[in-house]
């Protein structure tokens, strides 16, 4: 059985990163690409943008959140996950992700210089991080809120 993701798109927002509280650093981040399809009756080119949710663990969120910022151009190796939860009002609900096992920054130096003017393409190495059999400890498999998880 094969699962994985391969995208190339552009952050949306800023990512979030937090730190859970056994101290492992996740992050999330909005990413869109956009196809370009050719409508041979109109004669026009129409532009179909999908937004996804990418979810980095450990060396890969402490990337992102030293070098990844809006606009960023992600090169997003990972897997499909899907979630479910029960809302506020009881009504169960899901969310599709993309658990992310490789990341490379993409885009012209110049476009992704840090605060401290450091390009991107010195950041440390975006390698595939080991994936972990199971989800790390201290994030549920299922949460009654999508507010109680990382994010």
């Amino acid at each position: 059985m094969v699962n994985k993701v391969i995208l190339v798109g552009n952050v949306g927002i800023d990512p979030e990163v937090r730190t859970t509280e056994s101290g492992v650093k996740v992050a999330r981040v909005r990413l869109a690409t956009t196809e370009r399809l050719y409508d041979r009756q109109s004669n026009e080119t129409k532009e179909l943008t999908e937004w996804h949710t990418i979810t980095l663990w450990r060396g890969l969120a402490d990337v992102v959140d030293r070098y990844v910022r809006k606009g960023s151009q992600l090169y997003i190796e990972g897997r499909l996950r899907t979630r479910e939860w029960v809302d506020k009002d009881n009504i169960k609900r899901y969310t599709t992700e993309i658990l992310a096992d490789e990341m490379k920054l993409l885009g012209r130096r110049s476009d992704n210089m840090q605060q401290g003017g450091a390009p991107q393409g010195m950041a440390p190495s975006a390698a595939p991080q080991p994936r972990p059999q199971a989800a790390p400890a201290d994030v549920p498999a299922a949460a009654d809120d999508p507010d109680d998880l990382p994010f």
